[in-house]
C-alpha cells in the first residue's frame, strides 16, 4: 500500500505542510581569528587576490630564484623553449604589424602635435621593453590615437606646438615619464583596481566621442585647410571648417577622399573575411607608398598638397636630459601624465585580456601595468611619447598568427631599419593620406552594437555613456571623461546609500521564500513580515534602512488583503545578502529591536554571515540583539519554528 501524500495545496505555511518535525540548524559564529590575522587576510584579498606567492610553496631555493626571475621577466618563461617554428609565425606577424605601425606612428605623432619622426621612435624602443616584461602574446605596442589626442590637446592648452616646438616636445616626453611612473606604481603597489572606475559604459562613450573629435580634426588635412582652430570641441571645429572654405584645395580633397575610400574598403573586406586580415593591415603602408609616388611624379606639392617634408635619419636620440621636473609647467605635465597613463593602461590591459581569452591563456594585470610603465619611462628617456597596446595592431598581430612577444621585436627591428635607411622615401608623403589613415583607424572605436546593448540592459549606464560622449565632443576630452567617471561614482554611491530591501513570501509547497513583487505565486505568511536587505549595512545607509523598515511596517498595516495589525507577531530580517556591517549597522539592529518591542513585536534574525555574525555576537553581551530563540539559519526554519510556538501558545 502506497503512503498517503499530504495535500500541500491547502496549506498556508511550510510549518504546517510537513507532518514530520523539521530539523533546525544552529547558527554558529565564524572560527575565531586574531585582529592581526584578520588584517592579514583583508590585506591579501585587497592587494594579492591572485596569490602570486603560491607557486613558490614547496620549491627548492634554486627553483624559487628561477620562478622569481620568470615572474619579473616573463620572457624567461617562454624564451628557453622558443623554436624556429614559433619564429616563422612571429616574423610574419611582426612584419605585418610593422607595415601598419610605420604609417600609424607618423600619423599619430602629428595627431599629438609632435614631429612625425617621434611616432617612429615610439614604435622602436617601447616594443622591445614590452617583449621582456609583458605577459601578453598578442599585444602589439606603439602609439595610439586616444592617448595621442589627449596628450596633444592638454599640452596645447598652455604651450603652442608651432611657436614653442622644442618646449612642447620636452613637455610631451616629461608627460610620458609621469604616465609610466603612474602605471608602474599601480602595478608595483598592486592598485590596479583603480582603473576599474573606468566602467565599460564610460569607455565606450569616451572612445566614440574621441573618435569623432579625432576624425573631425583630420578634415584639416583632407580639405587642405591651413589656418585651423586649436580647440577640440565639435562647434569650434565645424565653425573653423566652414569659415575657411576659401582655403579648401580640390586636389587635396580628391586625393584624400580617394585614399579614404580605399582604406575603408580594405577595412570592410578584412572585417567580413578575417582570413584576409593582411588587406587592411597592408592598406595604410600601400596608401603611403602610392600617394608618395603620385606626389613625387606629378610634383603635387607645388599644387596645394602639403607633404611631411624631410625627416631626420637615425635611431632614437637620448632625451633624459630634456625632461622637465620644475617650472611653471610641472602641474600640467603631471596632470597630462596621470590622465594619459590611466587611459592608455586601461586600453592596453583590455586589449590584452580580450585576445588572451580568445587563445585561452592568462594575462597578469599587475605585470602588464609594470611592463607598460617601464616601457613609457624608458621611452621618455629615448625620445618616445606615450605608448600602449593598440587594438587595431593587436588584432592584426593575432590574426597573422603571432605566437609570442617576438612579433614586437620583429616590428621594432623593421622600424629601426626604416629609421636608418628609408627615411628619405617619406619626404613626399602627403599629409592628407595620414589624415585618411587616422580616420580609418579611429572609426573602429565607435561601438554602436555595444551602446545599444547597454541601453537594453541598464539605462543609467547608458546615461553615463551619453554623458561621456557628449562631454568629449562638446566640452573637452578630459572633462568628458571626468563627467562620466563622476556619474559612475554617483551610481555606486546611490547603490550603497539606498540599498535594496524587499518583502519575502513563501512559494506554496516549498520552504522557499522569494520577493513578493517578483514571484507572483509567492504568498504572505499570516503573523509574519519577512524582510530582506540585499547590501552591506554601514554608516551611510543605516538611517535609510531604519526609515525603510518603519515604512514597511506601516505599509503592512494599511495594505489591502492583509488582516489587522494585531495578527502580526514577528518581523523576520533575512541577512543572507548582508556581507558586512559596521558599528552604525549594529546600532541599527539594536534600534530595530527596541522599535519592535514597543510595537509588541519580535525581531528575528536569519543567517547573519561571517563578520556580521561575529560583530553582532560581540555586541550581544546582554542577549538583547540576538536571543537564541530568535536566531535561525534559514527563513523556512524560522517560520516553521515560530509557527509551532504560536500554535503552542494558542492551545494553552
Amino acid at each position: 500500500m502506497e503512503p498517503t501524500q499530504p495535500n500541500v495545496n491547502n496549506l498556508s505555511s511550510p510549518s504546517l505542510e510537513i507532518s514530520m518535525p523539521m530539523e533546525y540548524h544552529k547558527v554558529v559564529p565564524p572560527p575565531p581569528k586574531s585582529t592581526l590575522e584578520k588584517l592579514k587576510n583583508r590585506f591579501k584579498e585587497t592587494f594579492f587576490p591572485d596569490d602570486p606567492l603560491r607557486q613558490f610553496k614547496g620549491q627548492s631555493l634554486k627553483r624559487k630564484w628561477i620562478l622569481g626571475a620568470q615572474y619579473f621577466f616573463p620572457i624567461l618563461q617562454w624564451g628557453p623553449n622558443y623554436s624556429l617554428k614559433l619564429f616563422k609565425s612571429d616574423i610574419v606577424s611582426g612584419l605585418t604589424i610593422a607595415s601598419l605601425a610605420i604609417p600609424q606612428g607618423i600619423s599619430y605623432a602629428k595627431l599629438a602635435n609632435l614631429p612625425p619622426i617621434i611616432g617612429l621612435y615610439s614604435s622602436f624602443v617601447p616594443p622591445l621593453v614590452y617583449a621582456v616584461f609583458g605577459s601578453s602574446r598578442d599585444l602589439a605596442v606603439g602609439p595610439v590615437s586616444i592617448a595621442s589626442l589627449i596628450l596633444g590637446s592638454m599640452l596645447r592648452q598652455e604651450v603652442s606646438p608651432t611657436k614653442e616646438p622644442l618646449l612642447f616636445v620636452q613637455l610631451a616626453f616629461t608627460s610620458t615619464f609621469f604616465a609610466g611612473l603612474v602605471q608602474a606604481s599601480l602595478g608595483i603597489l598592486r592598485l590596479g583596481f583603480i582603473i576599474d572606475f573606468l566602467s565599460k559604459a564610460t569607455l565606450i562613450g569616451f572612445m566614440a566621442g574621441a573618435a569623432i573629435i579625432v576624425s573631425l580634426q583630420q578634415l584639416k588635412s583632407l580639405l587642405g585647410i591651413v589656418h585651423f582652430t586649436k580647440q577640440m570641441g565639435l562647434v569650434p571645429v565645424l565653425s573653423s571648417i566652414f569659415h575657411t572654405t576659401h582655403e579648401w584645395s580640390w586636389q587635396t580633397i580628391v586625393m584624400g577622399f580617394c585614399f579614404l575610400l580605399l582604406l575603408l574598403v580594405a577595412r570592410h573586406v578584412s572585417l567580413k573575411k578575417p582570413k584576409l586580415f593582411w588587406v587592411s593591415a597592408g592598406a595604410p603602408l600601400a596608401s603611403v607608398i602610392l600617394s608618395t609616388l603620385l606626389v613625387f611624379a606629378f610634383k603635387a606639392q607645388n599644387h596645394g598638397i602639403s607633404v611631411i617634408g624631410k625627416l631626420q635619419e637615425g635611431v632614437n636620440p637620448p632625451s633624459w636630459n630634456v625632461l622637465t621636473f620644475h617650472g611653471s609647467h610641472l602641474g600640467l605635465v603631471m596632470k597630462t601624465g596621470l590622465i594619459t597613463g590611466i587611459i592608455s593602461l586601461t586600453e592596453g590591459i583590455a586589449v590584452g585580456r580580450t585576445f588572451a581569452a580568445l587563445r585561452n591563456y592568462q594575462v597578469d594585470g599587475n605585470k602588464e601595468m609594470i611592463a607598460m610603465g617601464l616601457m613609457n619611462i624608458v621611452g621618455s628617456c629615448t625620445s618616445c611619447y606615450v605608448t600602449t597596446g593598440a587594438f587595431s595592431r593587436s588584432a592584426v598581430n593575432h590574426n597573422a598568427g603571432a605566437k609570442t612577444a617576438v612579433s614586437n621585436i620583429v616590428m621594432a627591428v623593421t622600424v629601426v631599419v626604416t629609421l636608418l635607411f628609408l627615411m628619405p622615401l617619406f619626404r613626399y608623403t602627403p599629409n592628407v593620406v595620414l589624415g585618411a589613415i587616422i580616420i580609418t583607424a579611429v572609426i573602429g572605436l565607435i561601438d554602436i552594437p555595444s551602446a545599444f546593448l547597454i541601453w537594453k540592459i541598464d539605462k543609467f549606464d547608458f546615461l553615463v555613456l551619453i554623458c561621456a560622449f557628449l562631454g568629449v565632443i562638446f566640452i573637452s576630452v578630459q572633462d568628458g571623461l571626468c563627467i562620466a567617471v563622476g556619474m559612475s561614482l554617483f551610481k555606486i554611491l546611490l547603490q550603497i546609500t539606498r540599498p535594496k530591501t524587499v518583502v519575502l513570501g513563501n512559494i506554496p509547497g516549498t520552504d522557499i521564500y522569494r520577493n513578493l513583487h517578483h514571484y507572483k505565486e509567492a504568498k504572505r505568511i499570516p503573523g509574519f513580515l519577512i524582510l530582506s536587505v540585499e547590501a552591506p549595512i554601514n554608516f551611510v545607509n543605516s538611517n535609510y534602512l531604519n526609515e525603510r523598515m518603519s515604512r514597511w511596517l506601516e505599509e503592512y498595516e494599511v495594505e489591502e488583503g492583509v488582516e489587522k495589525h494585531s495578527d502580526l507577531q514577528f518581523v523576520i530580517l533575512d541577512m543572507t545578502a548582508v556581507s558586512a556591517i559596521d558599528t552604525s549597522g549594529v546600532s541599527l539592529i539594536k534600534d530595530l529591536k527596541k522599535t519592535m518591542m514597543k510595537r509588541g513585536l519580535e525581531l528575528v534574525l536569519v543567517n547573519p554571515v561571517g563578520e556580521v555574525m561575529e560583530k553582532l555576537q560581540k555586541a550581544n553581551q546582554a542577549q538583547d540583539i540576538m536571543p537564541p530563540d530568535y536566531l535561525f539559519l534559514t527563513v523556512g526554519e524560522a517560520v516553521a519554528s515560530l509557527s509551532s510556538m504560536m500554535k503552542g501558545k494558542a492551545s494553552i
